[in-house]
């Protein structure tokens, strides 16, 4: 089963907002509308048969109805895979994992720095306490700040890891976005799986090499963050600067499969 592990769709009323911000943030034109039809073209054009789709609660309010898009998402599609979301912040998130999993959630997004906390907070650590093998989480790693003044790094990442080991954990960005040498340093080795979303424009073909050979293919999953990008263009552009043959592009594309099997 072919999959990218890391894809949004917007609940319609927000979606050219939540697309505008993202635009804003991180200086990248989006290629797509960022509406659960848009997502369902793009998988056809790139070939996928599945997409996880993230959503993250900036404030506490949002957690409700975030995941209410989330169930809705799955069923809008078989397609889709859709991951809830928790906020340190919020009051009944012991309550909210067991709704999700009673409607069939089996993961949860985090994004630190969109969602105002620091993963090294013990609030998200108590948090995280509440989270089993039920849930797959995927974690955004990395941003512009120095590592250690970010809210996430891949630092604090390994240190989750080891915190909680029982949860399957991606670390999104291959790591840390733009802290990749600290991504490699802290983080490979560890059981926990990387996507390939929004790198391969921040990186040169050797630093690509160094973060493949670093985490090995079999930890390393296809992402492509649509709707900043798409995936058909992000699979074309990894397997020519890595020279994949077709038998490692297949093995790459499906290697999410398990997890989700």
């Amino acid at each position: 089963m072919r999959i990218d592990v890391h894809a949004h769709a917007f609940n319609p009323k927000i979606a050219r907002k939540a697309v505008d911000q993202l635009e804003t943030h991180y200086g990248i034109r989006p290629v797509g509308s960022g509406d659960a039809d848009d997502l369902l073209r793009h998988l056809d054009k790139a070939g996928l048969d599945k997409a996880v789709v993230l959503t993250a609660a900036t404030t506490p309010s949002q957690v409700v109805p975030a995941n209410d898009w989330a169930i809705e998402l799955k069923g809008l599609s078989p397609r889709f895979i859709p991951f809830g979301t928790l906020h340190p912040e919020y009051d009944r998130n012991a309550e909210e994992l067991e709704r999700l999993a009673a409607n069939g959630i089996r993961g949860l997004k985090f994004h630190p720095d969109f969602q105002r906390f620091r993963m090294d907070d013990p609030k998200f650590y108590d948090l995280m306490s509440l989270v089993d093998e039920r849930f797959i989480c995927l974690f955004h790693v990395g941003d512009d700040l120095p590592p250690d003044e970010n809210p996430s790094c891949p630092r604090k990442m390994a240190a989750l890891r080891r915190a909680f080991p029982k949860p399957p954990m991606i670390a999104a960005h291959f790591g840390g976005l733009k802290q990749w040498e600290y991504a490699m340093e802290h983080l490979a080795g560890l059981d926990v799986y990387v996507d390939c979303s929004s790198v391969l424009d921040f990186v040169d073909d050797d630093l690509l090499r160094r973060l493949v050979d670093a985490f090995t293919p079999d930890r390393i999953l296809f992402g492509s963050d649509y709707p900043l990008y798409d995936a058909e263009d992000e699979i074309r552009r990894i397997t020519q600067r890595l020279g994949l043959s077709d038998a490692r592009v297949e093995a790459f594309l499906n290697r999410a499969g398990k997890l989700f099997s």
